[in-house]
Protein backbone atom coordinates (compact mmCIF):
# COMPACT_ATOMS: atom_id res chain seq x y z
CA UNK A 1 0.00 0.00 0.00
CA UNK A 2 0.75 3.33 -0.58
CA UNK A 3 2.89 5.04 2.32
CA UNK A 4 2.34 8.54 3.42
CA UNK A 5 3.45 11.49 5.31
CA UNK A 6 2.33 11.97 8.63
CA UNK A 7 3.18 14.86 11.39
CA UNK A 8 2.69 13.23 14.78
CA UNK A 9 1.86 16.12 17.53
CA UNK A 10 2.04 14.47 21.22
CA UNK A 11 4.40 13.92 24.33
CA UNK A 12 7.18 11.54 23.97
CA UNK A 13 7.27 9.53 27.03
CA UNK A 14 11.05 8.34 28.92
CA UNK A 15 9.24 4.70 29.33
CA UNK A 16 5.78 3.28 28.45
CA UNK A 17 4.57 2.56 25.51
CA UNK A 18 1.95 5.97 25.26
CA UNK A 19 1.58 9.15 22.79
CA UNK A 20 4.27 9.11 20.68
CA UNK A 21 5.85 5.94 21.87
CA UNK A 22 2.50 4.05 20.56
CA UNK A 23 2.10 5.78 18.02
CA UNK A 24 5.27 5.67 15.95
CA UNK A 25 6.05 2.04 15.90
CA UNK A 26 2.32 1.57 14.76
CA UNK A 27 1.98 3.74 12.17
CA UNK A 28 5.40 2.69 11.04
CA UNK A 29 4.35 -0.68 10.91
CA UNK A 30 1.66 -0.17 8.77
CA UNK A 31 4.06 1.66 6.33
CA UNK A 32 3.85 5.65 6.97
CA UNK A 33 6.74 8.23 6.68
CA UNK A 34 6.65 9.78 9.99
CA UNK A 35 7.82 13.01 11.06
CA UNK A 36 7.30 13.86 15.02
CA UNK A 37 7.21 17.08 16.89
CA UNK A 38 6.82 16.51 20.95
CA UNK A 39 4.65 18.62 22.90
CA UNK A 40 6.36 17.60 26.33
CA UNK A 41 9.13 15.09 27.41
CA UNK A 42 7.72 13.06 29.67
CA UNK A 43 9.61 11.07 32.51
CA UNK A 44 6.91 8.16 32.50
CA UNK A 45 3.49 7.11 31.96
CA UNK A 46 1.49 9.16 34.50
CA UNK A 47 -0.06 5.94 36.11
CA UNK A 48 3.17 5.46 38.59
CA UNK A 49 2.30 8.57 40.48
CA UNK A 50 5.46 10.45 39.74
CA UNK A 51 6.76 12.13 36.82
CA UNK A 52 8.41 14.96 35.21
CA UNK A 53 7.21 16.88 32.48
CA UNK A 54 9.42 19.20 30.60
CA UNK A 55 7.39 21.46 27.80
CA UNK A 56 8.88 22.13 24.32
CA UNK A 57 6.70 25.18 22.85
CA UNK A 58 9.93 26.78 21.91
CA UNK A 59 11.28 24.21 20.65
CA UNK A 60 8.19 23.60 18.54
CA UNK A 61 8.25 26.55 16.89
CA UNK A 62 11.97 26.99 15.74
CA UNK A 63 11.61 22.99 15.24
CA UNK A 64 8.22 24.47 12.58
CA UNK A 65 9.99 27.34 10.90
CA UNK A 66 12.93 24.82 10.05
CA UNK A 67 10.96 22.38 8.30
CA UNK A 68 9.06 24.96 6.48
CA UNK A 69 12.54 26.35 5.73
CA UNK A 70 13.36 23.36 3.81
CA UNK A 71 9.93 22.83 2.34
CA UNK A 72 8.40 19.50 4.57
CA UNK A 73 5.00 18.69 3.99
CA UNK A 74 2.65 16.06 5.09
CA UNK A 75 -0.61 14.44 4.07
CA UNK A 76 -1.80 13.92 7.33
CA UNK A 77 -1.05 15.55 10.71
CA UNK A 78 -2.49 14.00 14.18
CA UNK A 79 -2.31 15.85 17.43
CA UNK A 80 -2.59 14.56 20.71
CA UNK A 81 -1.59 15.56 24.13
CA UNK A 82 -1.07 19.85 24.61
CA UNK A 83 0.25 20.88 27.53
CA UNK A 84 -0.07 24.72 27.73
CA UNK A 85 -2.32 27.08 26.33
CA UNK A 86 0.51 28.64 24.05
CA UNK A 87 0.80 24.81 22.48
CA UNK A 88 -3.18 24.87 21.92
CA UNK A 89 -2.81 28.34 19.64
CA UNK A 90 0.43 27.57 18.16
CA UNK A 91 -0.94 23.73 16.86
CA UNK A 92 -4.22 25.20 16.00
CA UNK A 93 -2.65 28.20 13.94
CA UNK A 94 -0.32 25.58 12.41
CA UNK A 95 -2.96 23.09 11.46
CA UNK A 96 -5.46 25.69 9.59
CA UNK A 97 -2.38 26.82 7.19
CA UNK A 98 -1.79 23.08 6.85
CA UNK A 99 -5.41 22.09 5.91
CA UNK A 100 -5.20 25.07 3.07
CA UNK A 101 -2.85 23.29 1.50
CA UNK A 102 -5.27 19.82 1.57
CA UNK A 103 -3.81 18.14 4.50
CA UNK A 104 -5.58 15.99 6.26
CA UNK A 105 -6.20 16.70 9.90
CA UNK A 106 -6.84 13.90 12.59
CA UNK A 107 -7.50 15.30 16.40
CA UNK A 108 -7.76 13.31 19.48
CA UNK A 109 -8.43 16.18 21.77
CA UNK A 110 -7.18 14.96 25.22
CA UNK A 111 -8.50 17.11 27.84
CA UNK A 112 -10.33 15.01 30.53
CA UNK A 113 -12.51 11.43 31.28
CA UNK A 114 -14.80 10.55 33.92
CA UNK A 115 -16.78 13.71 33.26
CA UNK A 116 -13.94 16.48 34.18
CA UNK A 117 -11.11 18.00 33.03
CA UNK A 118 -7.31 16.07 33.60
CA UNK A 119 -5.43 18.71 36.58
CA UNK A 120 -3.87 21.77 34.58
CA UNK A 121 -6.37 21.30 31.76
CA UNK A 122 -7.69 25.15 32.16
CA UNK A 123 -11.31 26.60 30.56
CA UNK A 124 -8.87 28.98 28.32
CA UNK A 125 -7.01 25.64 27.45
CA UNK A 126 -10.48 24.19 26.26
CA UNK A 127 -11.44 27.08 24.31
CA UNK A 128 -8.21 26.70 21.81
CA UNK A 129 -9.35 23.14 21.50
CA UNK A 130 -12.67 23.60 20.24
CA UNK A 131 -10.95 25.84 17.86
CA UNK A 132 -8.80 22.93 17.06
CA UNK A 133 -11.46 20.59 16.46
CA UNK A 134 -13.63 23.01 14.79
CA UNK A 135 -10.56 22.92 11.92
CA UNK A 136 -10.67 19.25 12.18
CA UNK A 137 -11.27 16.86 9.84
CA UNK A 138 -11.50 13.91 11.92
CA UNK A 139 -11.42 14.29 15.71
CA UNK A 140 -11.38 11.28 18.40
CA UNK A 141 -13.23 12.63 22.06
CA UNK A 142 -13.99 10.03 24.75
CA UNK A 143 -17.41 10.34 25.30
CA UNK A 144 -16.18 13.13 28.35
CA UNK A 145 -14.30 14.80 25.99
CA UNK A 146 -17.30 15.00 23.50
CA UNK A 147 -19.49 16.81 26.45
CA UNK A 148 -16.73 19.26 27.03
CA UNK A 149 -16.25 20.53 23.39
CA UNK A 150 -19.84 20.18 23.03
CA UNK A 151 -20.95 22.06 25.85
CA UNK A 152 -23.51 19.26 26.98
CA UNK A 153 -24.04 17.16 30.29
CA UNK A 154 -21.48 14.65 30.98
CA UNK A 155 -24.07 11.67 32.09
CA UNK A 156 -22.36 8.70 33.82
CA UNK A 157 -24.88 6.41 33.69
CA UNK A 158 -24.62 6.84 29.67
CA UNK A 159 -27.55 8.06 27.48
CA UNK A 160 -29.86 6.83 24.86
CA UNK A 161 -29.49 6.83 20.43
CA UNK A 162 -30.96 10.03 20.18
CA UNK A 163 -28.75 11.91 23.01
CA UNK A 164 -25.77 10.41 21.26
CA UNK A 165 -26.80 11.39 17.63
CA UNK A 166 -27.45 14.70 19.31
CA UNK A 167 -24.11 14.78 20.74
CA UNK A 168 -22.49 13.94 17.58
CA UNK A 169 -24.83 17.10 15.76
CA UNK A 170 -23.49 19.65 17.87
CA UNK A 171 -19.81 18.79 17.51
CA UNK A 172 -20.73 18.76 13.44
CA UNK A 173 -22.13 22.30 13.80
CA UNK A 174 -19.02 23.37 15.62
CA UNK A 175 -17.20 22.43 12.53
CA UNK A 176 -15.68 18.86 12.82
CA UNK A 177 -16.25 16.85 9.78
CA UNK A 178 -15.71 13.30 10.90
CA UNK A 179 -16.40 11.85 14.28
CA UNK A 180 -15.41 8.90 16.46
CA UNK A 181 -16.43 9.23 20.12
CA UNK A 182 -14.78 6.62 22.44
CA UNK A 183 -15.86 5.17 25.88
CA UNK A 184 -19.37 5.53 25.30
CA UNK A 185 -22.18 3.67 26.99
CA UNK A 186 -25.46 4.05 24.98
CA UNK A 187 -28.77 2.39 26.48
CA UNK A 188 -26.62 0.30 28.56
CA UNK A 189 -24.18 -0.97 26.07
CA UNK A 190 -20.42 -0.51 25.18
CA UNK A 191 -19.81 1.40 22.52
CA UNK A 192 -18.10 3.74 19.59
CA UNK A 193 -19.97 5.37 18.01
CA UNK A 194 -19.32 8.49 14.99
CA UNK A 195 -20.20 10.02 11.61
CA UNK A 196 -18.41 9.78 8.57
CA UNK A 197 -18.69 12.85 6.23
CA UNK A 198 -17.52 11.69 3.09
CA UNK A 199 -20.53 9.05 3.07
CA UNK A 200 -23.32 11.32 5.63
CA UNK A 201 -23.16 7.72 7.20
CA UNK A 202 -23.53 7.21 11.01
CA UNK A 203 -22.29 3.99 13.15
CA UNK A 204 -22.57 2.66 16.31
CA UNK A 205 -20.06 -0.14 16.99
CA UNK A 206 -20.64 -2.36 20.20
CA UNK A 207 -17.65 -3.46 22.12
CA UNK A 208 -17.46 -6.10 25.04
CA UNK A 209 -15.01 -4.48 27.87
CA UNK A 210 -12.14 -6.51 28.68
CA UNK A 211 -11.35 -5.49 32.91
CA UNK A 212 -7.94 -4.22 32.35
CA UNK A 213 -6.73 -1.32 32.04
CA UNK A 214 -3.44 -0.32 30.05
CA UNK A 215 -2.37 3.16 29.31
CA UNK A 216 -1.76 4.15 25.76
CA UNK A 217 -4.65 2.25 24.37
CA UNK A 218 -6.77 5.00 23.13
CA UNK A 219 -3.07 5.91 21.21
CA UNK A 220 -2.95 2.96 19.80
CA UNK A 221 -6.71 2.82 18.43
CA UNK A 222 -6.19 6.52 16.93
CA UNK A 223 -2.71 4.83 15.09
CA UNK A 224 -4.40 2.21 13.74
CA UNK A 225 -7.57 4.12 12.56
CA UNK A 226 -5.83 7.16 10.91
CA UNK A 227 -3.38 4.35 9.30
CA UNK A 228 -5.93 2.68 7.56
CA UNK A 229 -7.81 5.67 6.62
CA UNK A 230 -4.82 7.01 4.95
CA UNK A 231 -4.71 3.40 3.27
CA UNK A 232 -8.09 4.39 1.47
CA UNK A 233 -10.26 2.46 4.06
CA UNK A 234 -13.88 3.92 4.87
CA UNK A 235 -13.84 5.11 8.50
CA UNK A 236 -16.52 2.78 10.00
CA UNK A 237 -14.00 -0.10 8.88
CA UNK A 238 -11.45 1.54 10.00
CA UNK A 239 -12.74 1.88 13.45
CA UNK A 240 -14.52 -1.73 13.47
CA UNK A 241 -10.15 -3.06 12.28
CA UNK A 242 -8.91 -0.60 14.94
CA UNK A 243 -11.43 -2.20 17.74
CA UNK A 244 -10.82 -5.50 17.10
CA UNK A 245 -6.82 -4.89 17.08
CA UNK A 246 -6.72 -3.18 20.16
CA UNK A 247 -8.81 -6.17 22.01
CA UNK A 248 -6.92 -8.57 20.94
CA UNK A 249 -3.28 -6.71 22.32
CA UNK A 250 -4.82 -6.08 25.09
CA UNK A 251 -6.47 -9.99 25.86
CA UNK A 252 -3.16 -11.36 25.22
CA UNK A 253 -1.48 -8.64 27.23
CA UNK A 254 -3.42 -9.19 30.09
CA UNK A 255 -1.91 -11.05 32.63
CA UNK A 256 1.49 -8.48 31.90
CA UNK A 257 3.02 -7.85 35.70
CA UNK A 258 3.21 -3.76 35.18
CA UNK A 259 0.59 -2.63 33.01
CA UNK A 260 1.14 0.90 34.05
CA UNK A 261 4.04 0.83 31.42
CA UNK A 262 0.97 0.26 28.45
CA UNK A 263 1.56 -2.60 26.09
CA UNK A 264 4.76 -3.83 24.65
CA UNK A 265 3.90 -3.12 21.25
CA UNK A 266 7.35 -3.88 19.70
CA UNK A 267 5.94 -7.74 20.34
CA UNK A 268 2.82 -7.05 19.25
CA UNK A 269 2.98 -5.97 15.87
CA UNK A 270 2.56 -9.13 14.16
CA UNK A 271 -0.82 -8.79 15.47
CA UNK A 272 -1.14 -5.35 13.40
CA UNK A 273 -1.69 -6.06 10.25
Amino acid sequence: MESKQILLINDLPGYGKVALAAMMPVLAHMGHILYTLPTALVSNTLDYGQFEIMETTEYMKNTLKVWKNLGFHYDAVATGFIVSEEQAQLIAHYCEEQKKQGTLIFTDPIMGDDGKLYNGVTESALMHMKHLTACADVIVPNYTEACLLAGVEYKAEGIDRKSMVELIEKLRQAGSKSIIITSAVVEGQDVVCGYEHKTDSWFMIPFHKIPVRFPGTGDIFSSLVLGHMLHGMPLKDSVKQAMDMVAAVIARNAGNEDKYKGIPLETELDMLK
